[in-house]
């Protein structure tokens, strides 16, 4: 398990990501990929704030952006974090209950106490599973608890659109041409000559370039990321390939005479890999129907000068304080699952497990061997005996 867990030179899987290397996509990849869907699934929040700062009003006509609609946008966000939070421990869960099956196979030859130490191990991962949930929770509400308006990271009330725009650039001045993912991908293309075409893809903080093969001699296309967006595609029904699709919303041709340009890979897991990467060049995907029709609906809001202005503070503010919140997120979250359910579970291993074998009930039925090793080990005394 342990192994398994922080990396060997024995029996390493060359076909796939497993144990904690699996586990660490989750942390890095997938559990950020889901902080993000999160937060596109909220679309707009202009028109939620100026809601709020009109809710928070009342009848009065302010002179002073409410503080109060700000803590409330914060909190409201805040709170759905919960949902990525618990489905990364989710994801732990299924990858830990694979590698102890994956480490019961070494005790094939006795079944019935491979069978008990399963069940133990895994009685042990699921009363962890609910204490890791719990605290989760808890630092999110500790999150909710009070709104740390002097962090040193937090923009600020005064001077919330000059920093914000400030960074921005200083940003986008700072952040190179950098590689993000290598790899493998068909593009479905009807015009293409003999259809569907499979090429190497390199992904970029910039541009996504494909190529005839790994070697990256033959370039066929550099694709800019600016304003690019990424879509899924249902599978279709003769289809074997799980595909997605990336497009511009202004609705400018992606590739050639097509508006928009369709992936496909051989599993979901390395479509959702991909994503993941386009997740981290800044290409999101597209809001949902509803979320795009709720938004198109606000915009016909009328919105005074004064209004717009004090709109754009909170909103920067919101940004600005959910940037220090996910963050931090992103960083308890992975320890409290590392504390409550990696850790604890190697510990239980090598300190509890015999005890909880023994007492489980008689050992030698435990020692009990399969009919296979056992007529294997007859047949092998018959060719010593002759």
């Amino acid at each position: 398990f342990d192994e398994t867990m922080h990396g060997s030179i024995d029996e390493i899987n060359t076909m796939k990501l497993s144990g904690g290397a699996q586990i660490n996509k989750i942390f890095y990849e997938q559990f950020p990929f889901e902080i993000q869907k999160a937060a596109l699934k909220d679309g707009d929040s202009r028109t939620e704030i100026y809601y709020a700062i009109r809710n928070v009003l009342g009848v009065k006509t302010a002179l002073f952006t409410p503080d109060l609609a700000f803590e409330m946008i914060v909190k409201r966000k805040i709170s759905k974090l919960k949902e990525p939070a618990l489905k990364c421990v989710d994801l732990v869960i299924d990858e830990l209950t694979k590698v102890i099956r994956q480490c019961g196979e070494k005790m094939v030859s006795y079944p019935r106490l491979r069978e008990e130490v399963e069940r133990i191990c895994s009685e042990h991962v699921r009363e962890r599973e609910q204490r890791a949930k719990d605290q989760i929770l808890q630092l999110v509400d500790i999150e909710l608890a009070y709104m740390n308006t002097y962090h040193e990271d937090f923009v600020g009330f005064a001077n919330a659109t000059q920093q914000t725009a400030e960074k921005t650039r200083v940003k986008s001045q700072n952040i190179s041409n950098q590689l993000i993912r290598r790899g493998w991908m068909t593009v479905n293309l009807s015009f293409m000559r003999g259809g569907s075409k499979e090429h190497w893809f390199v992904l970029t903080s910039d541009n996504l370039s494909w190529y005839k093969d790994a070697d990256e001699r033959d370039k066929k296309f550099m694709l800019p990321l600016e304003e690019l967006k990424l879509k899924d595609i249902e599978q279709g029904f003769m289809s074997r390939k799980y595909s997605y699709a990336l497009f511009y919303l202004n609705g400018q041709n992606v590739y050639k005479d097509n508006k928009q340009l369709e992936l496909m890979c051989d599993t979901q897991e390395e479509i959702d890999n991909w994503k993941a990467s386009f997740l981290r060049a800044g290409v999101y995907p597209e809001q949902d129907l509803e979320t795009q029709q709720a938004a198109k609906k606000n915009e016909d809001v009328q919105i005074d000068p004064q209004m717009e202005r004090q709109i754009e503070i909170i909103r920067s503010l919101v940004d600005s304080y959910m940037g220090i919140v996910k963050k931090s997120v992103k960083d308890l979250i992975p320890k409290t699952v590392m504390f409550f359910m990696i850790n604890d579970t190697k510990t239980f291993l090598q300190a509890e497990l015999m005890a909880r074998l023994y007492s489980s009930g008689n050992q030698n039925d435990l020692m009990e061997e399969s009919p296979e090793e056992s007529q294997r080990r007859d047949d092998l005394l018959k060719m010593y005996h002759a």
